[in-house]
């Protein structure tokens, strides 16, 4: 078969396929329903910006949880129901802009070169003077080299009142913050738990019936049970397990699940940086103690010429990488003490290719 006819074939098989779709849209991750799952974890961010849009005194807040979780889904909706009530919102992706000097260039719309983060400030101070709030997601991305994270100091120090509401995955990162930003940021500490099994359903039994012409329940209930049991609730994985089964049902559920699953964790995996996938890198090769992973860890570090953590941040970051998936920390008992046991929780060709990329 030719390239020209195999492409023929494929555009006819996919015609078929999408008959069953509804909207593809809700199928994106940046889709915000029109009325997303009100959860628990909302109410003290909602009577946070209530107050803060009728006082003008900020409560700062640091909103954590592991990936697909909700945390940016829920903030972009907030952003819509108060911009209707004219409180302004702005929000960063700290992925993309990953320095404080970046974030206020995106937050005002310019290309600062030549300019310094101070010239920033002042154009940001001249331009928002109301009540605004500043949404820095991924804000455990802000580069390394960005050690005074100036753009915190200045949210929290500034005498417009701006709040801030940053969304990470590490809920210890905000303990590696400046003496000085940490005494007048003092963040309010909310914790988004991975979702329930019956708020899986609920969410999939939404976008199901936006975006699928009929799905059984069963099959949203067995996306949900695996969704939940292998990715820690990753709402995202379930999604987009949803989608392949729409369009490729000849496939099977399971086999949809695994692709749906492979497609996150190579996103998640390629966006780490250097330290974290060298932590990736030591863990490969079964089941070993914490201990043993972070002796061969220094040594890779000393190959590439990399400054190793300390073991306290080192574990720190095991915490991290354990929100997102992608290792599991056990702990048993080796003679008469306990000791944790690391094992990598996704298939091992996904870190040898980012890391061939990355490391050569």
């Amino acid at each position: 078969m030719d390239i020209g006819r195999y492409l023929v074939e494929q555009e006819g098989r996919f015609s078929k396929s999408a008959a069953r779709l509804r909207d593809p849209r809700v199928f994106d991750f940046n889709y915000v329903p029109n009325e997303p799952l009100m959860r628990r974890e909302l109410g003290p961010v909602v009577d946070a910006l209530v107050r803060y849009a009728k006082t003008g005194i900020a409560n700062h807040m640091l909103i954590v949880g592991s990936r697909g979780c909700g945390k940016t889904v829920s903030m972009l909706y907030l952003q819509h129901l108060f911009k209707q009530r004219s409180l302004q919102f702005l929000y960063a992706n700290c992925r993309t802009h990953n320095t404080s000097y970046k974030i206020l260039a995106a937050l005002l719309g310019v290309r600062a070169r030549g300019v310094s983060f101070a010239e920033l400030a002042e154009q940001f101070a001249e331009r928002y003077p109301e009540n605004t709030v500043v949404v820095l997601d991924e804000v455990d991305l802000l580069s390394e080299k960005d050690k005074n994270k100036d753009i915190l100091y200045f949210l929290s120090r500034s005498r417009r009142n701006y709040m801030a509401v940053l969304l990470s995955n590490s809920p210890k990162w905000a303990s590696g913050l400046d003496d000085s930003v940490q005494s007048t940021l003092q963040p309010e500490l909310i914790y988004f738990r991975p979702y329930t099994p019956s708020e899986l359903c609920a969410i999939l039994g939404q976008r199901a019936t936006l975006g699928v012409v009929h799905t059984p329940q069963a099959v949203v209930d067995n996306i949900a049970a695996l969704t939940v049991k292998y990715t820690n609730a990753d709402v995202r994985v379930a999604i987009k397990t949803l989608y392949y089964w729409a369009i490729e049902r000849e496939t099977g559920l399971n086999q949809n699940f695994q692709r749906a699953r492979r497609d996150v964790v190579v996103d998640v995996v390629s966006n780490l940086n250097d330290k974290s996938l060298l932590i990736l890198k030591s863990a490969a090769g079964g089941e070993r103690t914490v201990k043993d992973v972070y002796q061969t860890y220094r040594r890779l570090c000393a190959r590439y010429k990399e400054e190793p953590f300390s073991y306290v941040y080192f574990y720190s970051t095991l915490s991290y990488l354990q929100s997102l998936g992608l290792i599991l920390l056990i702990s048993t008992k080796v003679r008469r003490a306990y000791t944790k046991i690391l094992q990598l929780t996704f298939p091992a060709e996904i870190l040898d290719s980012v890391w061939g990329a990355r490391f050569g």
